[in-house]
Formats: structure tokens, C-alpha cells, sequence
């Protein structure tokens, strides 16, 4: 089934709104989206290398419009097995380095099955990063680090949201997600 760009852009606007800044799992997150400084690209039926150059190419987008807070690159009907993502994201951190961005930007992951390390894929503090659809988050790092800096205790950002996800449940977090489709 094909979904039209701007669906998948709702879509994952939907996923932002209802898990990302109700469930408070990224206090910073919500002046993004209010004030509209959030880029999508929508990719599709790519190869690995074309998705790095997508990448490449957004990263030079963003040295050009400082206006642009953070990008999604979102991958519709690619990386479905996780380990092929978790590929996907070891050589986009690696592309960071390669062209001197380490710094200055930061790579999100998000993918429909995140499975923390040495955890059961069951658990729900796994929905942290379960997104409806395999994709990059690209982070200013400049941006982040300012926003660390008025957050009280932003060290305890990670415990926090795993103890709301598991506070709340499974098959909560679970419908949470859905509902966003």
C-alpha cells in the first residue's frame, strides 16, 4: 500500500506529539515542533549508499539553513530488520566522522522494532525509540547541548523515560504508537 509523503509526514508528526513530548521521552522536543523548525525526508526503495548520500546531503542542507532545528530521514519501506538499521546507523555515525561533523551534529535512532541491548524486545522501555518507521534523527549537537544546560538533572533523562514505559505498560505503549497511524 502506498502512503502519500504528507501522510507519513503526519504520521510521524502524530508519533512526535503522542510519545515523544506526551510521554515526555525528549523535554526539547516540543519547541521544535512548535515552532515548525522540523525538516522530513521521505525515502523509499533505497540501497545503503544512497542512503548515506541522502544523509550526506542533508547534513549540507543543514550548514545552509540554520533556520532548520533537527531533519528525520525516514525510510518507508527500507531497514524492516533491525540489525540491517543498526548497520544503517553504524555508518552514518561513521559518516559523521568521516566528514568532520562529529561535534557538531548527532544521530537519533528510531526504528518500529528497537530492542535495547541485553533486553527482552517485549520490554516497554524499548518504545523509547520505537518509532512507526525505520529513520535518522540528525541533532544539532550546538542546539542539544544548550538545551542539556537549562534542564535540571538531564542525566536522569534515560532512567526516567524507561521507568514511565514501564510504568505504563506494554500493550499501552503499544496503542500509543498505533493510534499515530
Amino acid at each position: 500500500m502506498n502512503i502519500s509523503d504528507d501522510k507519513i509526514i503526519e504520521q510521524t508528526t502524530n508519533w512526535i506529539k503522542s510519545v515523544v513530548i506526551d510521554c515526555n521521552f525528549c523535554p526539547f522536543a516540543a519547541k521544535a515542533l512548535i515552532k515548525k523548525t522540523i525538516r522530513y525526508i521521505i525515502l523509499s526503495d533505497i540501497t545503503v549508499k544512497d542512503s548515506l548520500l541522502a544523509l550526506k546531503e542533508e547534513l549540507n542542507y543543514l550548514e545552509t539553513d540554520t533556520e532548520i532545528e533537527t531533519s528525520f530521514i525516514i525510510f518507508t519501506n527500507d531497514y524492516k530488520e533491525f540489525d540491517d538499521y543498526l548497520d544503517l546507523v553504524k555508518k552514518a555515525e561513521r559518516l559523521l566522522t568521516k566528514e568532520n561533523y562529529d561535534g557538531v551534529y548527532q544521530i537519533a535512532s528510531f526504528h518500529p522494532n528497537y530492542c535495547f541491548a541485553g533486553e527482552d524486545e517485549n520490554d516497554p522501555a524499548n518504545f523509547t525509540n520505537r518509532s512507526i518507521y525505520p529513520m535518522l534523527h540528525i541533532l544539532r549537537e550546538e542546539s542539544l547541548t544548550k538545551a542539556l544546560s537549562l534542564y535540571p538533572n538531564p542525566e536522569l533523562i534515560p532512567q526516567h523515560n524507561i521507568d514511565f514505559a514501564r510504568k505504563k505498560g506494554l500493550q499501552y505503549m503499544q496503542m500509543l504508537r498505533m493510534a499515530c497511524l
